[in-house]
């Protein structure tokens, strides 16, 4: 059997023998753009049912509908690990956004900061891309991409149940020490650019929750920051063991 070339997200319920109609959008990608017949396969994925194999049974201009046929991935969840990070540069937001469901993050939080430097923040499309890296890299997830808020009225509304690791530039070139067992939910925090203001570093500092740590001898950019920061908790507490 050929594997099929095409992946789409689909907001609607899959099931073996399930209909699934396509709105103009969807039809006029599927059949105009990359030139889908009836009878043609593709995979489907909804963030809730897992990945299936459908086909094409009726294509139009501006609808169609697809058939569910096979399950070819079961539903399969992140760690309930978030990343909070300021908006940067309108490109290298949506790769640290790509690269972070591809490392497999639940939820990503966009935060003001004192020293935000990069553009506003585009959530729709942020949102648009977190999707188009869960069709290329295989994810049956798509992590939720939050509206921008202030570090301070996250932190204020935050549950100490979750600890927050910060990526604390004034640690570069102290050994990482990662806390041996991590308990619970996790979520990482990275500055922006122009890093945290002093009172901002002090608060960060004063909470129990927040866990401060280097990730090696340099001081990275914003968005090489995050991945390593992730890639680091995912082989220490993830599903990278």
């Amino acid at each position: 059997m050929t594997e099929p070339k095409v992946r789409l997200h689909i907001d609607q319920p899959l099931a073996e023998g399930q209909a699934v109609a396509l709105d103009e959008g969807q039809a006029n990608y599927l059949f105009a753009v990359m030139r889908l017949q009836v009878g043609a396969a593709l995979l489907l994925f909804n963030g809730r049912d897992g990945e299936w194999r459908a086909e094409v049974a009726e294509a139009a201009k501006r609808r169609g509908i697809l058939i569910c046929r096979t399950q070819t991935k079961p539903q399969q969840m992140p760690p309930d690990l978030w990343l909070l990070f300021s908006p940067l540069r309108k490109e290298r937001t949506a790769f640290l956004v790509e690269k972070a469901v591809e490392l497999g993050v639940a939820r990503l939080l966009p935060v003001s900061t004192r020293y935000l430097a990069g553009d506003r923040f585009r959530l729709e499309k942020e949102r648009a891309h977190a999707v188009e890296a869960a069709e290329q890299c295989g994810a049956t997830f798509v992590p939720q991409v939050e509206e921008l808020q202030s570090l301070d009225r996250v932190l204020k509304s935050w549950d100490p149940a979750r600890r927050l690791f910060w990526a604390d530039e004034a640690l570069a070139g102290q050994a990482a020490a990662w806390p041996e067992a991590v308990p619970g939910p996790a979520a990482i925090l990275i500055g922006p650019e122009g890093g945290f203001s002093p009172e901002e570093k002090e608060r960060l500092r004063a909470l129990p929750y927040v866990a401060p740590l280097s990730l090696g001898p340099r001081i990275l950019r914003a968005e090489t920051a995050a991945l390593a920061a992730l890639t680091l908790w995912q082989s220490h507490y993830g599903d990278w063991r």
